[in-house]
């Protein structure tokens, strides 16, 4: 089967609700620059697509809380993010975004396709609503507990802990993420794209088809979705922000925003067929194009269930040929925040390090979630620099250009009688584009970084067994071959690096002063010509690839970190104002026991919650408190607690509480049981769990 020569490469549209950080460039754009990249190497023709994604609920959000309109919010940070991509080296085709005309066009007219064919359910339904703010709370306008996982934290959509997606209603304990409020139900009218008739589609299509070559974790979270039964999903939500439904019926409605972000694809890649003159149904409507998805895991139930039943409802559209998705990317061991600013900002990177992008690709890629969550260190990224780049492909490529200049000013030398270790070494040399595509076309772009890497070792390993500047003493026509086959490496190097490191390659092409590898066929090359650089060709002065990253500037992005973190805490550090004063009848009302801790579980789906049994002296009975954050329960059966006993029952999560344990923090905020033996707990302020 040949492979195919057109290729749509999309990569998942990030919210306009703050700059990129590292989390995104790790799970999606750098291996989707790399793959587009790679492609055009090959000589195929490339659409790398992507935009931003402006009518997201989290943007009214932000929005509120700053003050400002959402449409400030989307032109402040679509045209940071664009700049970042540009200044970082992402190549895409075409970076849109979804305000624009083309893509509200797109959207409308996709919707009405689909209304017109009958494919949506109109459904009058009953939907969270807070009459205090007067709107319906879609999405992340309401928090609640996750029905799945039991996360306390989830939003209306989507649990960020589990990746679970699901609608507000389904959340326990729902809040008002504008009042705080507990949310009322109130009837509305939405359309619904029914997946359940797209599901025998689906089990065909991946389940049986040949999608068994998707990532596992990719497969199983699909296979895990279409086995529990797929439901109808609305595709247009009660907002003023966003794309209006256009038909009757739909006014004060706006299209969700995972109905019109993919099709946010599509738009822009008409956008950037209008400007080259392209035909821009060739990338979305011809069998021959091979589409790709580059996204994070959580959005893969979008981007493998709901888009392709978008597509194969609309009926013209190709389907994705993969959707590689990339687990997620934490930062010195947690999760990465943006609420809490732990992370490490792209435009705030390339101002630290200005010639250092390919730096940063590199280390991510050489640690990429590809598989599982990865962490990033500065003191990894570091090591990769100075240990790998530096000592490694910098050295071999500053040892042959020093050396040629020095020996033969500048001019690649003529090669006399190889020996078996040369004729080897030329051998693998040609082997590693066909090993690095092996991977690329997989999708391990941390095994072809590696792969890369090990050419660059080659490279240096043969320097150091020949050592020419010992040899240039005593067989100067040695010294020539040995010289000429280094160069043929470094001219390797140049081109095959092109996808990981385009700096670094663009530098080195420079060096090297050879204007054939910039050519499309320049990758194939490699292992079909004799030769990459010819005798008598001359290159220019060594130049250092990489340099080295000092302490210093490690402890600083450390420190940066580390204020991030104490800025935070003191953020959410509150102090409860004094209640209401009470007289000395109502203090001697409270019944406070000393009482044993005799049994203890974990209340199930919960964070916070330890179901105990204490022995007050006068019985044994069940306490819910609220201290599993602070102690497992092995660690609290024998421990001497003091217990309101005479405090009404109540139920929590269906259990009977029949009193309080009284607990105090530390000065250190450690939260601690007060009992008549301790005498620091003694010392410090109350607290009931």
């Amino acid at each position: 089967m040949s492979q195919p020569k057109r290729y749509t490469i999309t990569a998942a549209l990030p919210y306009t609700n703050g700059p990129i950080h590292i989390g995104h460039l790790a799970g999606v754009y750098v291996p989707a620059d790399i793959y587009a990249r790679y492609q055009r190497l090959q000589g195929n023709d490339v659409a790398f697509i992507c935009g931003s994604d402006e009518h997201g609920v989290p943007i009214t959000i932000k929005a509120k809380k700053e003050g400002v309109t959402p449409q400030d919010i989307v032109d402040k940070y679509h045209a940071i993010i664009k700049t970042s991509f540009e200044d970082f080296g992402i190549s895409f085709d075409n970076y849109s975004r979804t305000s624009a005309p083309i893509h509200h066009e797109t959207a409308q007219e996709f919707f009405k396709t689909l209304y017109d064919k009958g494919e949506f359910i109109e459904e009058v339904t009953e939907q969270l609503y807070d009459a205090e703010a007067n709107q319906f709370l879609a999405d992340r306008f309401v928090i609640g507990t996750c029905p799945k996982c039991g996360f306390e934290e989830a939003y209306g959509d989507q649990c960020e802990k589990c990746g679970t997606s699901h609608n507000a209603t389904d959340l326990i304990n729902p809040k008002s993420a504008i009042t705080g409020n507990t949310p009322t139900l109130k009837e509305t009218k939405h359309w619904f794209l029914p997946l359940d008739k797209h599901e025998a589609f689906l089990k065909e299509w991946i389940l049986k088809g040949h999608k068994k070559d998707w990532k596992p974790n990719v497969y199983g979270q699909v296979k895990s979705w279409i086995d529990d039964g797929l439901r109808p999903r609305a595709v247009t939500r009660d907002l003023d922000w966003g794309i209006p439904v256009p038909v009757e019926g739909g006014e004060g409605k706006v299209l969700y925003v995972w109905f019109d972000a993919p099709i946010g694809y599509i738009s822009a890649t008409k956008e950037w067929a209008q400007r080259e003159g392209k035909d821009w149904q060739s990338y979305w409507k011809n069998e021959d194009t091979k589409l790709v998805h580059f996204i994070g895991k959580d959005n893969i139930v979008f981007h493998c269930i709901i888009f392709p039943s978008m597509l194969k409802a609309e009926g013209s559209y190709i389907l994705p040929d993969n959707v590689p998705a990339n687990e997620f990317l934490n930062l010195e061991g947690n999760k990465l925040s943006t609420s809490k600013n732990w992370a490490v900002w792209l435009p705030e990177y390339l101002e630290d390090f200005p010639d250092k992008q390919d730096v940063l690709r590199y280390a991510l890629t050489a640690n990429a979630p590809e598989t599982k969550d990865n962490d990033f260190t500065w003191k990894d990224f570091q090591a990769r620099n100075n240990n790998e780049l530096v000592a490694i492909f910098g050295n071999f490529i500053n040892r042959v250009v020093v050396l040629t200049n020095k020996y033969y000013n500048g001019m690649v030398p003529e090669a006399s009688e190889f020996t078996s270790v040369d004729e080897e070494t030329l051998a693998t040399l040609k082997a590693y584009p066909a090993v690095i595509s092996s991977s690329i076309e997989r999708y391990r772009f941390r095994e072809a970084s590696q792969e890369l890497m090990n050419l660059a070792r080659l490279g240096n390993k043969y320097l150091a067994d020949e050592e020419p500047w010992k040899v240039i003493k005593e067989d100067e026509a040695r010294t020539k071959t040995i010289m000429y086959v280094a160069l043929q490496i470094a001219s390797a190097l140049a081109t095959l690096s092109e996808p990981f490191l385009p700096f670094t390659s663009k530098k080195l092409k420079h060096i090297l002063c050879h204007s054939e590898l910039d050519s499309e066929s320049s990758w194939n090359d490699i292992s079909t010509k004799e030769e990459l650089l010819s005798a008598g060709h001359h290159i220019g002065k060594a130049e250092l690839l990489f340099s080295k990253i000092e302490d210093t500037a490690i402890q600083t992005q450390l420190d940066k970190l580390e204020a991030s973190k104490k800025a935070n805490e003191a953020a959410n550090k509150s102090v409860e104002p004094q209640k209401d004063e009470i007289n000395f009848e109502d203090f001697t009302k409270l019944d406070m026991r000393v009482g044993t801790i005799i049994e203890a579980e974990k209340m199930p789906k919960t964070k916070k919650l330890l179901v105990l049994k204490v022995d007050t002296g006068i019985d044994i009975r069940t306490v819910v408190s609220g201290i599993a954050e602070s102690y497992k329960p092995e660690d609290v059966i024998g421990k001497k607690v003091t217990v309101l006993v005479n405090l009404a029952p109540r139920k929590l999560r269906g259990v009977e509480s029949q009193g309080m344990i009284l607990m105090t923090e530390t000065a250190e905020g450690k939260l601690v049981f007060v009992n008549p033996d301790a005498k620091e707990e003694a010392a410090n302020g109350l607290q009931i769990s």
